[in-house]
């Protein structure tokens, strides 16, 4: 925890967010972080304002699923999330996430930070993006 509290510090002053990331054990076998509520005790332990969660919500629903409620309860410690679906982290739609659900439940719950797409595209690139078009329209907050 001294380490986390000391980088905390040092990016502080250099104005960027230390994030923290629990990961799955099936992509990531032997990962120290591996839940939301883990990692909101271990942020809780550092007590530095400049460390936040980096909530990956492929490994969350593989790890935890329950995504919504998690995100609410925790909406205060994100510092940013991450996309993909499962299985194969590909593209949202392409799985078992409801990412209209979620993605219009963070606009709900007041999330404002920025949202990235951490995936491998199931065919192209192009084709991989299309599902962004509902949120990147003009007039819409994301745009």
């Amino acid at each position: 925890m001294a380490n986390l509290r000391f980088a905390a510090e040092v990016l502080e002053r250099a104005d960027i967010r230390l994030l923290t990331e629990p990961a799955n054990t099936r992509d990531v076998p032997g990962y120290f972080l591996t839940g939301t509520d883990q990692a909101a005790r271990l942020i809780q332990a550092v007590d530095h304002p400049n460390l936040a969660l980096q909530y990956d919500v492929y490994h969350m629903q593989i790890m935890e699923g329950d995504l919504a409620p998690t995100l609410e309860r925790h909406l205060g410690r994100i510092g940013h999330i991450q996309i993909a679906d499962t299985p194969g982290r590909h593209e949202p739609g392409t799985g078992e996430i409801d990412y209209p659900f979620l993605l219009d439940h963070l606009d709900r719950i007041g999330y404002r930070g920025c949202i990235g797409c951490e995936y491998h595209p199931a065919t192209t690139t192009e084709a991989g993006l299309d599902w962004a078009r509902r949120w990147l329209k003009p007039g819409h907050r994301g745009a």
